[in-house]
């Protein structure tokens, strides 16, 4: 199986039979069949053994495969899964990440591997994910960002661009179809990135979505899309030279803190965790502002063979490394918060020397701790005004959108 150490808890005859011949002793011995057997004997279908299975399937399937995986009723759980459970209560005795982040990478290859086609890699790549959010949730994990399409991926080949947009508006209007669970789970979905690189279709269905969900507050799941880091810093200091441009803000308001708030990650803590499939040990331009305090956990699996056990083993690596990146983080928040004191400190310095260019007289010295406190007030009010402004913005991009689109059903 070379799934983890899940290849000592069932006989091995798992991995070369489909579930539904396997004999009733080895049934009794190891329980239902996981959902990873499902999909391995989904695998040796694709090889060929099934050649009624095509890249039209795959698309089909998307629009049938959940985001959310319910829990496994008391009375069905399996062996395995009360393993899982109690591996999961033992994790839960440590510091657990808030905020997980995953480049799911090797979908590509690992459909190579299986002889499918690209399309069909990518569909279970998405599988895996809804497996993951499961996981995720039983370990406690409320938030994960996930990294589903780079703005370069527009320069692969345009029949695995069109399959995977195709994909992806399967997925975002099957996120309308299962609002009673998304609504039933609190949970809030962001889509990050360039939407206007997107066909509107699929823009209107993530309007519609993030619109849907976006006063739940009992999990998150960010997904960006048509998103690099580098885009995502750009567009952030475009926003602020438009804010300054505006007189919303002035030049001397701008820090690496309103940085921070002005990225599409706002509403978002740091991630404590990142995971990166493959075997590639590079963040591909994700989340490169947000991860500096981040613990990274490289794996070599390819992402759809990612399982309970690998995001076991992440989370392990983050407890080890826990008061490290703790530590480091809290150092550099005071470091931050010294150097805004200095700034407006600065700032006030800088406008007593205008007023006279020689001097400043023992009068305005004894001044200058009052007027720090005015520019602090000062600076932070312009800017809660100018991000409210931003909030709205984007809001009404997204507003316009679902109006439009529901214009479109009507007429």
């Amino acid at each position: 199986r070379q799934n983890g150490f899940v290849s000592d808890l069932f006989p091995q005859g798992w991995a070369s039979r489909p579930p539904h011949v396997t004999s009733q002793r080895t049934r009794s011995k190891a329980g239902p069949p996981l959902e990873a057997d499902v999909l391995l004997w989904r695998n040796l279908q694709f090889t060929g053994q099934n050649p009624a299975f095509s890249h039209q399937t795959a698309i089909a399937d998307a629009a049938k495969m959940s985001w959310i995986r319910e829990e496994t009723p008391p009375d069905e759980n399996t062996w395995s899964e009360r393993f899982r459970k109690f591996c999961a209560s033992v994790l839960k005795a440590g510091p657990i990440p808030k905020h997980v982040a995953f480049i799911m990478d090797g979908n590509r290859r690992f459909a190579r591997k299986k002889g499918m086609d690209r399309a069909e890699g990518h569909l279970m790549g998405f599988e895996k994910l809804a497996e993951t959010l499961k996981w995720c949730r039983d370990l406690g994990i409320t938030e994960v960002t996930v990294y589903a399409f780079s703005i370069e991926n527009f320069k692969r080949s345009r029949e695995e661009v069109e399959s995977l947009m195709e994909i992806a508006r399967q997925k975002f209007a099957r996120l309308m179809e299962e609002k009673e669970a998304i609504m039933k789970h609190g949970v809030c979905i962001r889509v990050l990135g360039n939407l206007t690189l997107l066909p509107l279709d699929i823009q209107r269905s993530i309007a519609e979505a993030m619109t849907m969900s976006k006063d739940n507050d009992k999990a998150f799941l960010n997904v960006c899309f048509a998103y690099t880091s580098r885009h995502e810093i750009s567009n952030a200091v475009e926003e602020m030279a438009e804010g300054v441009e505006k007189g919303l803000i002035k030049p001397s308001d701008i820090s690496e803190s309103l940085l921070d708030r002005c990225l599409y990650t706002s509403h978002s803590p740091d991630p404590h965790l990142l995971v990166r499939t493959s075997g590639e040990v590079r963040l591909s331009d994700f989340l490169l502002w947000q991860s500096s305090f981040s613990v990274l956990s490289f794996m070599e699996v390819l992402w759809p063979e990612f399982s309970f056990w690998h995001l076991c083993a992440a989370v392990l690596h983050y407890q080890r490394n826990h008061d490290a990146i703790t530590r480091a983080r809290e150092q550099h928040d005071l470091e931050r918060e010294q150097a805004q004191r200095q700034a407006d400190y600065d700032t006030v310095v800088a406008e007593l020397q205008q007023e006279d260019p020689n001097k400043i007289d023992q009068s305005k010295r004894a001044s200058i701790p009052a007027l720090v406190r005015k520019q602090e007030t000062e600076r932070q009010q312009r800017v809660e005004e100018f991000l409210q402004h931003l909030d709205r913005k984007r809001a009404k991009f997204l507003d316009d959108l679902v109006q439009k689109n529901e214009i479109k059903v009507c007429s």
